[in-house]
């Protein structure tokens, strides 16, 4: 039974510590919208998404409304469009995302991803025009939101892949190298991508997935955060039970959120994804959440063991408080999107190298983090190729978004604006990785994927 105190608590937690529902994200099939026709196929696509998510931007106002709880963001995920683009391979697939803008302009969504490729194991029918079409797609579009996964720990890595993705993620850069290189932050590369995300950039809606779905991506680092502060001295035990407490009220809202969008748009409820997502607005912040653990600085020693037991305990407080968790789930450190983040970096506590070490315990990997404009394509595609590596291994989601600065350097600043929020270019090592990067070929899948 809710008593005063809980419902006094959530008002606290939405009016002082940034709580909210960071996205409603409406997941739509195309796979019936394939035709070798591409003004056929690209007219079902709009319709489909039209007559679908017509009243979701709406519905999530009006549960906003009635109900108090901040819902930052409404977003639709589709079918890979390489798989649609695959029947008529003969057309330019920009085509497609020009379509997918208009779509999500028309029915008012923030951004709508699934302009993807899914080629961890080879190149299929679809998959290598739509990746070299990436760049032109996303300096051309606003909404568009772009993924490749280029390795699974059941196939191993395309390595053809993730030096192809090097090129094409500083062309992206450079072609929109007037808004702050905007394009680069709409494509990260995957390995083990899930089919069910919510969240931007690597939303898609797999192929295993139902016609139309709601997913729901939850956020609350700054509840996270203050729950710890009022604790004060308490033993690391106590710190983990803290935290699985905060995520399972953090976790409850959004399924209320979930299910009440499920049943006023007639859609199936998928998942909620319980990750902690930061903004760059202060006390919002996965960062400060380590630093109120005891850390001087986000990035000093210890670090990832604070990120480890943070992840473990989000997860382990959410998924008892929704009948369906997915996505990615945990605690997200994406650079430029998290005011903590932001800070360690400008004072040189926290480095590319320990952000790689700390991509191993938590959600996603190298995400929003702004490099030298210089930075050399087979650099990027090495980088891609560490994080398929831990994931790989590790049996778990990695991402790589990075935003080649291009005519920046080291300590300058970029600024996106918004959730994408903005931060220093950060130093990379500069030892080549080229004759590596040029063998092609594809790393074998790690031992324990033979688990049949």
């Amino acid at each position: 039974m809710i008593n005063s105190h809980d419902i006094l608590e959530t008002i606290n937690m939405i009016d002082n510590e940034n709580l909210d529902v960071r996205t409603i994200t409406m997941g739509i099939s195309l796979l019936d919208c394939i035709d070798p026709d591409i003004d056929r196929a690209c007219d079902k696509i709009y319709d489909k998404i039209c007559r679908y998510a017509g009243n979701l931007v709406r519905t999530g106002e009006d549960i906003s409304k009635e109900y108090g709880i901040p819902i930052i963001h409404k977003r639709i995920s589709v079918t890979p469009i390489a798989m649609i683009a695959a029947a008529c391979q003969t057309k330019n697939p920009v085509r497609f995302a020009k379509v997918l803008d208009r779509a999500a302009s028309a029915v008012g969504v923030n951004f709508i991803g699934g302009y993807s490729a899914l080629v961890h194991k080879g190149f299929g029918p679809g998959d290598y025009a739509l990746i070299e079409s990436i760049p032109e797609a996303l300096s051309t579009t606003e909404c568009v939101c772009s993924s490749v996964n280029v390795g699974t720990t059941k196939s191993g890595i395309n390595m053809d892949a993730v030096a192809k993705m090097g090129h094409i993620v500083r062309e992206t850069a450079e072609r929109t190298a007037d808004r702050d290189c905007i394009g680069a932050a709409k494509l990260v590369v995957f390995c083990n991508a899930p089919e069910d995300n919510p969240f931007m950039a690597g939303a898609f809606l797999g192929p295993g997935e139902p016609d139309c779905v709601i997913n729901v991506g939850v956020s609350g680092p700054g509840v996270v955060r203050a729950a710890l502060e009022k604790a004060g001295d308490c033993d690391i035990t106590a710190v983990a039970d803290i935290v699985k407490r905060t995520a399972f009220k953090i976790t409850r809202m959004g399924q209320l959120v979930a299910q009440e969008a499920s049943r006023r748009l007639c859609v199936p409820f998928g998942i909620v994804d319980l990750s902690l997502a930061p903004t760059p607005a202060v006390g919002d912040s996965v960062a400060h959440i380590l630093e109120e653990m005891g850390l001087e600085s986000c990035g000093a020693h210890g670090t990832t063991a604070a990120l480890a037991l943070l992840n473990d305990a989000v997860k382990k407080g959410g998924v008892m408080a929704s009948s369906h968790v997915g996505g990615l789930s945990g605690a997200f450190i994406p650079v430029t999107e998290d005011a903590g983040m932001i800070a360690a970096a400008q004072k040189g506590a926290l480095t590319l190298t320990k952000l790689e070490a700390m991509t191993a315990v938590c959600s996603v990997g190298l995400d929003m983090i702004a490099i030298p404009g210089d930075t050399p394509a087979e650099i990027i595609s090495a980088i891609i190729a560490d994080e398929a590596a831990i994931g790989m291994v590790n049996s778990k989601t990695t991402a790589v978004r990075l935003i080649p600065a291009i005519g920046k350097n080291v300590g300058d600043e970029l600024n996106f604006g918004g959730l994408l929020g903005g931060g220093p270019v950060m130093e990379i090592n500069r030892w080549s990785p080229k004759k590596f990067i040029g063998r092609g070929g594809r790393i074998p899948a790690p031992l324990q994927s033979l688990k049949n």
